[in-house]
């Protein structure tokens, strides 16, 4: 008879959990988060079952952004879940307020308004409403986060959360994180560690995040016209939409698809990244291509439908020709070694192009100890430079190894390279030029004047040569040159073409 009695009790205990938590329970949720976010909540589904203590799920969770906010425009929910879940002991019933160990979450979106909008939104007091819940740790797979913006030109943000686990999830002390989410472009895996919060309900971009994070084996790949994979390290602090980012990226494989040949990058970094826009502002980048050291300050500012425009002022103290030489042309081997010192700067606009195409490159540059790899190329050089220093019968192939200096003003865009005021200079010989070069080596075309020390009867090794020449020697000297004379170099790397230029001769005498 007892044993009857305890079953019955039993059984009208577990009929009144099952009848009174559920609606206990769906009040504490929506309380607790009307609450904590000062805002309307909407819930499609919540269920509570007994047979384990307290299990509790839900779907279709929505927390909208504060009514004025709203009223500004915003239309989206500020946090939508579709499917949540947590176990409580039954005590936990009568507890005020509520203790949760861990609560599940499964595809949430988080959509944060633009800034216009909160911006908008009037200084308010919050409503009034308790927490009744305390929550140790949220675990949140298949997320995303969605940042609006209000400019016409730019997309919003988007972020793919594999998984974030958040701890201490109190309503004014800063959340412990734990998030690992999905880079679209270049593709690959963040993994990061800090803190986020407290949670400005007003202003959500206003939010403190801090962290540690690693982006390990990024393709560089789905960025057209160029290839690489890239590793980067770093930590960050600051506000949502204000991020103060350093750290450092490794890509022992870092390649343009007009060479296709990998040269090794690394870089250390000081950004401000607006979270809420994407916006990067690099102060600066310090960097190194190959063996060559160099640094960057510039923007990285999204365009929306489009990607990015990229704008970076580049310097190079004191780097090597080869190393960019190798990064960008295709021939091998590159078309000279040296020092290279030069300022440039790069734009890139925005588009599904090949990079190559879409880059615009402009600058200064010195050359200095250059050697050319083309033993043709070189041969011709040092031979030049034994003929205008007057020594003609020693300008044999290999007779000397003549290092030489070069300065020049160049335009790189659409796979050619244009340079204007280019001043080669080699004992004995100034060589100035103007041309274009393509990238792929299969074109070349310069043309202007080389002015030398020996007359043009001093720089022929046959006696007779030399005499006949002695009568125009005087329409050759010019400017305090013993001659100058008018060349061009067309052709291709491979097969270069050094001849006179009796068109601009012609020219040069029609202008006197």
């Amino acid at each position: 008879m007892s044993l009857l009695v305890i079953v019955i009790s039993v059984t009208i205990a577990v009929e009144w959990a099952v009848h009174h938590a559920e609606p206990i329970l769906r009040a504490r949720v929506v309380e607790t988060l009307s609450a904590r976010f000062d805002s309307r909540v909407e819930m499609k589904a919540f269920h509570v079952s007994v047979l384990k203590g307290f299990e509790v799920s839900g779907e279709g969770l929505e927390i909208y952004p504060p009514d004025d906010v709203v009223e500004a425009g915003a239309k989206d929910p500020l946090i939508s879940l579709d499917h949540f879940s947590f176990a409580a002991p039954l005590r936990g019933l009568f507890d005020k307020p509520m203790h949760v160990g861990v609560v599940s979450v499964k595809g949430m979106t988080i959509s944060i308004p633009p800034r216009e909008m909160r911006q908008q939104a009037e200084k308010r007091e919050p409503k009034k409403g308790s927490i009744k819940i305390l929550v140790d740790e949220i675990d949140c797979v298949d997320s995303k986060l969605i940042i609006g913006t209000a400019k016409p030109n730019k997309d919003p943000k988007e972020f793919d959360l594999q998984r974030i686990v958040m701890h201490n999830v109190g309503p004014d002390d800063p959340w412990r994180y734990d998030a690992t989410l999905v880079n679209a472009i270049p593709t690959g895996d963040i993994h990061a560690v800090g803190t986020f919060g407290p949670w400005v309900n007003e202003s959500p971009g206003d939010s403190t995040v801090t962290g540690k994070y690693t982006f390990d084996r990024a393709d560089l790949g789905t960025i057209k016209g160029i290839g690489g994979t890239l590793s980067s390290v770093g930590e960050f602090n600051g506000q949502l939409n204000r991020i103060v980012v350093d750290g450092t990226t490794e890509t022992p494989n870092f390649s343009l698809d007009t060479a296709d040949r990998p040269v090794p990058l690394h870089t250390k970094f000081h950004a401000i990244v607006d979270g809420t826009s994407g916006d990067t502002y690099l102060q600066p980048v310090e960097a190194k291509l190959g063996q060559s050291n160099f640094s960057c300050t510039g923007a990285i500012v999204n365009v929306k439908g489009k990607g990015h425009i990229i704008d970076v002022d580049a310097t190079v103290p004191d780097g090597r020709i080869q190393d960019f030489l190798a990064l960008a042309v295709k021939t091998r081997p590159v078309l000279m070694t040296g020092r290279l010192n030069m300022r440039a700067k790069l734009h890139i606009d925005p588009g599904s192009e090949r990079v190559i195409n879409r880059m615009g490159l402009r600058g200064g540059f010195r050359l200095r100890s250059i050697h050319f790899s083309n033993p043709e190329w070189q041969d011709k050089v040092d031979m030049l430079s034994l003929r205008a220093q007057g020594q003609p019968k020693m300008a044999k192939p290999g007779a000397e190894d003549v290092s030489s200096m070069m300065t020049g003003q160049y335009v790189l865009g659409s796979g050619q390279l244009n340079i204007s005021q280019l001043l080669y200079t080699l004992p004995g010989a100034d060589v100035n030029l103007s041309g274009m070069y393509a990238l792929n080596g299969s074109d070349l075309d310069f043309s202007g004047k080389v002015r030398t020390k020996a007359a043009l009867s001093q720089m022929v090794a046959s006696r007779w040569k030399s005499w006949l020449l002695k009568p125009v020697d005087p329409f050759f000297r010019k400017n305090g040159a013993g001659a100058e004379i008018p060349i061009k170099i067309s052709g291709t790397r491979g097969a270069p073409k050094f001849g006179l230029d009796l068109k601009h001769k012609d020219k040069d005498k029609g202008g006197e």
